[in-house]
């Protein structure tokens, strides 16, 4: 019986990756995590408990690189689990063609370097797979950093932004913006628990215009946007017209595009854009994206169709924070 989904497609790839450091087979793999004493695999499931049994191999498979590079620190490790991630793109799929795999790698790592101060998911709130991701890192990230990382989730609505922050013991944080002074006010900030999770603030916007105030208002280093609600009305517009501000304010963001690589529902918006097009959302996360993944934020059948694993985007920022840290404490022991 296979190990996981669509085995046959990728494990000539892995096995090529795996053999290049010495590693003769993913069992040999999972034996080197195993003896090290860290239970990747459950660390994966913990994070989705939907996501297909390849993603849980495939982190295993990044893990071992770790291992046998000698890899200290969560910021390498994370690079590494970025390679394993990128075995296992289908070859010449959407992931494959991205280099998604160590996109994820790298994205990690720059949630684990004290360079980048505030992470947010944007149009997260309107995605449980959002709060999976942001719970993962808020409740691993800061044990690799010197100064604990801000994790937001900006999105569209605020009674969605009060219930996802109810549910999930965030904090929320009630905005008001000022349409004739371009000035965003705070009206109250509730948080819904008292641990990890209430380190998480929630914003519910109005509109764009707001939805880029929060993102000034929170300084913003590095956003992954989803392609769920309203992502040509919200998401997109607002990471493309944050990016222009901080450029013409000499601030440096860097923009994830989640999502895109088929119109995932036959919305018009994901249609509109013609048959040579990926669809809309798509597109325009490629106008501002530095990096562009691909499939659905939350779905993990869609990210399987893309060709990389099956795991919703955003949760797997959170699996790879959460394996890199897990995999560098157990190696600086």
């Amino acid at each position: 019986m296979a190990l996981f989904e669509s085995y046959e497609r990728r494990i000539d790839t892995i096995n090529r990756v795996l053999n290049s450091y010495g590693i003769s087979s993913i069992e040999e793999a999972k034996k080197l995590v195993d003896d090290l004493g860290v239970d990747v695999y459950n660390i994966v499931k913990g994070i989705q408990p939907i996501c297909f049994e390849n993603a849980c191999w495939a982190y295993i498979t990044g893990a071992a690189i770790a291992i046998k590079k000698g890899d200290k620190t969560a910021y390498d490790v994370a690079k590494s689990i970025g390679e394993g991630l990128q075995a296992f793109c289908i070859p010449g799929s959407v992931a494959d063609d991205r280099k998604v795999g160590l996109g994820h790698g790298n994205l990690a790592a720059m949630l684990l370097s004290d360079e980048t101060k505030c992470f947010a998911f944007l149009a997260g709130h309107e995605s449980f797979a959002a709060a999976e991701g942001a719970i993962g890192i808020a409740r691993n990230a800061n044990k690799a950093r010197k100064e604990p990382l801000k994790v937001i989730l900006n999105g569209l609505g605020k009674d969605a932004a009060k219930i996802i922050s109810r549910i999930n013991g965030f904090t929320y944080v009630e905005t008001q913006f000022d349409y004739f002074t371009g000035e965003l006010k705070v009206l109250s900030t509730t948080p819904y628990s008292d641990g990890e999770r209430a380190k998480v603030n929630c914003y519910g916007a109005d509109d764009v215009r707001e939805g880029v105030a929060i993102m000034h208002h929170e300084g913003v280093d590095v956003s992954i946007t989803g392609n769920s609600t309203n992502p040509t009305r919200f998401q997109h517009p607002v990471a493309g017209t944050y990016k222009k501000e901080c450029i013409e304010q000499g601030k440096k963001y860097f923009s994830v595009a989640s999502g895109g690589g088929t119109g995932r529902t036959l919305h018009p918006d994901n249609m509109a854009a013609g048959p040579a097009s990926y669809g809309m959302t798509d597109t325009m996360g490629r106008m501002h994206s530095d990096a562009q993944f691909a499939g659905s934020s939350s779905v993990p059948a869609h990210v399987e169709m893309m060709g990389l694993i099956g795991m919703g985007n955003n949760p797997m920022v959170g699996a790879s924070v959460a394996v890199a840290v897990a995999i560098s404490e157990a190696l600086n022991k």
